[in-house]
């Protein structure tokens, strides 16, 4: 598998992995288009991918301008093969490199994102109006949960 920094050129294939998912799945697909996906990519944020045999199995985008993790998503067939892990290293490690500030980012309750979100040392700071968990990382927490900082 490699991993790389997303282009726009890949936002079909964000968008076919971001549609496959049994859970966070949209209520109105349309509700994220592939203008708002070309915005992150190039102007309000930075994106990864993971490819297997030349398409994308994985994906992850930062806002920066809301400090907002805005997206991370593995294709249902790819799971638990340490893919979220790797996209979210790649991430969190460039965010904290550039920005200062706290990262956020929101998910469904119950949901194995929630559990993946808590084991990978986000701390959850209560509800969102929209009924998701709120989770934050601070620079200062990511780097201590690095084993070889």
């Amino acid at each position: 598998m490699i991993f790389r920094e997303a282009l726009t050129s890949d936002i079909t294939q964000i968008q076919r992995v971001r549609k496959s998912v049994h859970e966070n799945r949209l209520s109105n697909p349309a509700l994220v288009t592939d203008d708002d996906c070309r915005r992150f990519l190039s102007v309000e944020g930075k994106g990864w991918v993971c490819e297997a045999d030349g398409t994308v199995v994985g994906f992850s985008i930062v806002d920066v301008l809301r400090k907002n993790i805005w997206a991370l998503f593995v294709h249902p067939d790819y799971e638990r093969k340490g893919i979220g892990k790797q996209l979210q290293f790649l991430m969190l490690t460039w965010y904290f490199q550039n920005y200062g500030e706290p990262v956020w980012l929101g998910t469904a309750p119950d949901t194995r994102a929630e559990k993946f979100y808590t084991y990978s040392g986000w701390r959850r700071k209560g509800m969102r109006d929209n009924g998701e968990v709120k989770f934050e990382m601070t620079k200062e927490e990511w780097l201590a949960l690095q084993p070889n900082r």
